[in-house]
Protein backbone atom coordinates (compact mmCIF):
# COMPACT_ATOMS: atom_id res chain seq x y z
CA UNK A 1 0.00 0.00 0.00
CA UNK A 2 1.12 3.93 -0.34
CA UNK A 3 3.23 4.94 2.36
CA UNK A 4 5.00 7.90 2.77
CA UNK A 5 7.82 8.66 5.45
CA UNK A 6 8.97 11.97 6.52
CA UNK A 7 12.14 12.94 8.61
CA UNK A 8 14.54 15.17 8.91
CA UNK A 9 12.83 17.60 11.35
CA UNK A 10 14.40 19.09 14.70
CA UNK A 11 15.61 21.97 16.41
CA UNK A 12 17.75 24.84 14.43
CA UNK A 13 18.27 28.56 14.78
CA UNK A 14 17.20 31.57 12.58
CA UNK A 15 19.28 31.52 9.77
CA UNK A 16 20.07 27.89 9.72
CA UNK A 17 19.05 24.84 7.30
CA UNK A 18 17.37 22.02 7.61
CA UNK A 19 16.83 18.84 5.02
CA UNK A 20 13.68 16.89 5.04
CA UNK A 21 13.00 14.03 3.69
CA UNK A 22 10.30 12.17 2.01
CA UNK A 23 10.18 8.13 1.39
CA UNK A 24 7.67 6.63 -0.55
CA UNK A 25 6.75 3.04 -1.25
CA UNK A 26 3.71 1.23 -2.54
CA UNK A 27 3.75 3.52 -6.04
CA UNK A 28 6.35 5.00 -8.01
CA UNK A 29 7.28 8.87 -8.05
CA UNK A 30 7.33 8.57 -12.03
CA UNK A 31 2.81 8.30 -11.79
CA UNK A 32 2.65 10.73 -8.46
CA UNK A 33 3.38 13.82 -7.71
CA UNK A 34 4.89 14.82 -4.32
CA UNK A 35 3.57 18.13 -2.25
CA UNK A 36 4.72 19.59 1.24
CA UNK A 37 1.97 21.19 3.25
CA UNK A 38 2.77 22.92 6.90
CA UNK A 39 0.81 23.41 9.66
CA UNK A 40 1.67 25.48 12.97
CA UNK A 41 -0.53 25.21 16.28
CA UNK A 42 -3.26 27.98 16.03
CA UNK A 43 -2.75 27.93 11.84
CA UNK A 44 -4.28 26.88 9.02
CA UNK A 45 -2.39 24.57 6.92
CA UNK A 46 -0.29 25.95 4.15
CA UNK A 47 0.93 24.55 0.92
CA UNK A 48 4.34 25.07 0.79
CA UNK A 49 5.98 23.34 -2.37
CA UNK A 50 5.58 20.41 -4.97
CA UNK A 51 7.12 18.48 -7.78
CA UNK A 52 6.04 15.90 -10.54
CA UNK A 53 9.33 14.19 -10.74
CA UNK A 54 7.46 12.59 -15.02
CA UNK A 55 7.36 16.61 -16.06
CA UNK A 56 9.87 17.85 -13.65
CA UNK A 57 7.16 21.06 -12.69
CA UNK A 58 8.08 22.43 -9.56
CA UNK A 59 6.24 25.11 -7.19
CA UNK A 60 7.04 26.99 -3.98
CA UNK A 61 4.58 29.21 -2.00
CA UNK A 62 5.50 33.15 -1.89
CA UNK A 63 6.64 32.42 1.97
CA UNK A 64 9.48 30.10 0.84
CA UNK A 65 10.38 30.59 -2.54
CA UNK A 66 14.17 31.74 -2.55
CA UNK A 67 14.79 29.92 0.24
CA UNK A 68 13.25 26.48 0.00
CA UNK A 69 14.19 23.95 -3.03
CA UNK A 70 12.51 20.64 -3.58
CA UNK A 71 13.48 17.84 -5.77
CA UNK A 72 13.28 14.19 -6.04
CA UNK A 73 15.41 11.30 -6.53
CA UNK A 74 13.81 8.66 -8.29
CA UNK A 75 16.39 5.50 -7.76
CA UNK A 76 15.32 6.41 -4.19
CA UNK A 77 12.04 6.89 -4.52
CA UNK A 78 12.10 10.38 -2.15
CA UNK A 79 11.44 13.86 -2.22
CA UNK A 80 13.50 16.19 -0.36
CA UNK A 81 12.64 19.90 0.83
CA UNK A 82 15.89 21.55 1.69
CA UNK A 83 15.16 24.85 3.74
CA UNK A 84 17.83 26.91 4.66
CA UNK A 85 17.51 30.63 6.00
CA UNK A 86 15.08 28.96 8.27
CA UNK A 87 13.03 31.76 9.96
CA UNK A 88 10.88 31.36 13.07
CA UNK A 89 7.83 31.79 11.02
CA UNK A 90 8.76 28.36 9.43
CA UNK A 91 8.20 26.48 12.63
CA UNK A 92 5.30 23.97 11.74
CA UNK A 93 4.68 20.39 11.48
CA UNK A 94 5.56 19.57 7.46
CA UNK A 95 3.83 16.40 5.85
CA UNK A 96 4.73 15.37 2.66
CA UNK A 97 1.57 13.93 0.35
CA UNK A 98 0.53 12.21 -2.85
CA UNK A 99 -0.54 14.46 -5.80
CA UNK A 100 -1.32 13.26 -9.21
CA UNK A 101 -0.06 16.50 -11.05
CA UNK A 102 2.05 19.44 -9.34
CA UNK A 103 -0.32 20.91 -6.80
CA UNK A 104 -0.35 22.40 -3.05
CA UNK A 105 -4.53 22.15 -2.71
CA UNK A 106 -4.96 19.69 -0.68
CA UNK A 107 -8.59 18.48 -1.96
CA UNK A 108 -6.12 16.78 -4.35
CA UNK A 109 -4.22 14.98 -1.92
CA UNK A 110 -3.79 11.52 -1.67
CA UNK A 111 -2.22 9.75 1.12
CA UNK A 112 -0.49 12.00 3.98
CA UNK A 113 2.67 11.42 5.49
CA UNK A 114 2.63 11.41 9.70
CA UNK A 115 4.44 14.48 9.41
CA UNK A 116 7.45 15.74 11.11
CA UNK A 117 8.12 18.66 13.55
CA UNK A 118 10.72 21.42 12.28
CA UNK A 119 11.41 24.33 15.24
CA UNK A 120 13.13 27.26 14.56
CA UNK A 121 14.23 29.31 17.58
CA UNK A 122 17.20 30.67 19.40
Amino acid sequence: QVQLVESGGGLVQPGGSLRLSCAASGFSLEDYGIAWFRQAPGKEREGVSCISSSDGVSYYADSVKGRFTISGDLAKNTVYLEMNSLKPEDTAVYYCATVKFCTVVADYVGSWGQGTQVTVSS
